[in-house]
């Protein structure tokens, strides 16, 4: 047989394996006598025989085998070629590489009493194969309902604005409540990802306007900066030329070159405004 795996659950075989009962009969004497049957069948129909009784396991899996029920306390074995008793053993393979599990799209009350739908995905993938054999019936279906559950629990607290801007931090918060729940199956949680969050449509027009709305406004505020900044510059500009007449005078200059420059059939010349100063 493969070689065998060391895991923390020390107890649960005690509690799986070596149970306190007492049978009315030697049943230890029946297991033993059909497990000597069985290898005895496995040598006269040697080496035909063998086609059921070796099993490979790959790189990825580990095998739990139990004989005649009860789980052997060696397991799980593998990778490589495992030797199995053909009618007294049955092999349960267990997949150790990250499985996904789509969360289908889960109706959330906010607490702002927002209506959405929610879905997402967990990555997980099994640690210990023998309490994800025992400890529960499919823990591929158990995470997935369990982690639906936590996030429906999780959002309903939080509300709308939270959930869409707090995405990844809520993600890792639901990640380590599922991990906790998936512990004892022997399952490890690696991530949780939403994958799209819809809202109502009237919720959707009502958020576009007041992003709209929020846009005009900060427009504005930009304008009346912007109106506010140019005032002061006309002022330092009016005091620097009222206190040099030259400047004024070059100044109105080069606003006739300009004029003149549009190619226009009439020009207007105002007074030079030193004759204005005489008066």
């Amino acid at each position: 047989m493969g070689k065998s795996y060391q895991h923390d659950g020390a107890d649960l075989y005690e509690l799986v394996y070596k149970q306190d009962y007492k049978p009315s009969i030697d049943v230890t004497l029946i297991e033993k006598l059909i497990i000597l049957v069985s290898l005895l069948f496995l040598i006269i129909l040697f080496p035909l025989s063998l086609i059921f009784a070796l099993r490979t396991v790959g790189h990825y899996e580990r095998a739990v085998i139990m004989r005649i029920g009860k789980l052997l306390e060696t397991g799980p074995f593998g990778p490589g070629l495992i030797f199995i008793i053909p009618c007294t053993d049955t092999v349960k393979i267990i997949d150790l590489r990250t499985t996904i599990y789509d969360i289908y799209p889960q109706e959330v009350l906010t607490k702002d009493s927002c209506t959405i739908y929610v879905d997402g995905v967990v990555f997980y993938k099994v640690e210990d194969p023998i309490r994800a054999i025992m400890q529960i019936n499919n823990y591929g279906a158990a995470t997935g309902i369990l982690a639906a559950t936590i996030l429906r629990n999780i959002l309903g607290h939080k509300t709308l604005t939270e959930i869409v801007t707090e995405r990844e931090e809520l993600a890792a918060y639901i990640k380590e409540f599922l991990d906790k729940g998936t512990k004892p199956w022997g399952v490890n949680v690696e991530r949780v990802e939403f994958t799209d969050i819809e809202l109502p449509h009237e919720m959707q027009r009502a958020m576009a306007t007041e992003a709209e709305a929020a846009r005009v406004a900060k427009s504005k505020v930009i304008d009346a900066e912007g109106e506010l900044q140019a005032s002061k510059n006309l002022k330092k500009a009016s005091d620097i030329m009222s206190a040099n007449p030259v400047a004024l005078q070059l100044r109105y200059l080069q606003t006739m070159n300009t004029i003149a420059a549009e190619k226009t059939s009439t020009i207007l010349f105002p007074l030079p405004v030193d004759i204005i100063s005489v008066f």
